[in-house]
């Protein structure tokens, strides 16, 4: 890695997935489990500004119309008992612009960083991210953020599939299911590193150093 070719990608650090009484809390998930991948990417996002690396973070969530929000996601989200775009203590439910589908304060982005909303679990659909990545020559991704299983998995594949090598730190993923936080990155690295590798938060900062 270095920092001409090298991205920091921070997953959904959101308050609907993050807060006591936001989207992931009203479905009935244990957010203490996602918050402790907060400390761990404020050491890699620190490490990252001071290298110089292309920083982007994502926030998913959807139109306030939902003519962006597949129906069988939507239906899914009534299923889990928070449905999409009802109304909750940050505002609607996974909605831009509402209070709960912004970045929680612990990781606000800096001046110049990008932001990237995304509809789906992929950080690269329906999104301008490939775009950004290939104007600077990046092809090494590091990957934080939540939810271990789902949004990071989905975006570390496709990345994988789009030619990217990948980095994904463990301790600064983060699930409500610690088994699935495990087999997540058991996944990554089966045969020899089938979707990269997978480092620690410490391991990360100390070769961006």
């Amino acid at each position: 890695m270095d920092a001409t070719n090298t991205a920091l990608l921070v997953i959904d650090m959101q308050r609907d997935f993050l807060a006591a009484d936001g989207y992931a809390a009203r479905a009935g998930l244990d957010v203490s489990n996602l918050q402790g991948a907060i400390t761990p990417i404020q050491t890699v996002l620190s490490a990252a500004r001071k290298a110089g690396l292309f920083i982007v973070h994502t926030r998913e969530g959807h139109l306030d119309d939902l003519s962006d929000c597949p129906r069988p996601k939507l239906e899914r989200s009534r299923s889990a008992g928070a449905p999409i775009g009802s109304r909750g203590p940050l505002g609607r439910l996974l909605i831009r612009g509402e209070r709960g589908h912004d970045f929680i304060d612990e990781l606000r982005p800096m001046t110049g960083e990008s932001v990237i909303d995304k509809p789906g679990y992929s950080a690269f659909h329906r999104t301008n991210l490939l775009m950004l990545l290939l104007s600077r020559s990046i092809t090494n991704l590091l990957i934080t953020g939540v939810t271990t299983e789902v949004c990071v998995h989905s975006t570390l594949r496709e990345a994988v599939d789009r030619g990217f090598r990948c980095v994904t730190v463990s301790d600064a993923c983060a699930s409500t299911f610690p088994h699935l936080h495990a087999a997540a990155l058991e996944m990554v690295r089966v045969e020899g590193g089938v979707f990269g590798r997978v480092a620690t938060s410490k391991e990360v900062a100390v070769e961006l150093q």
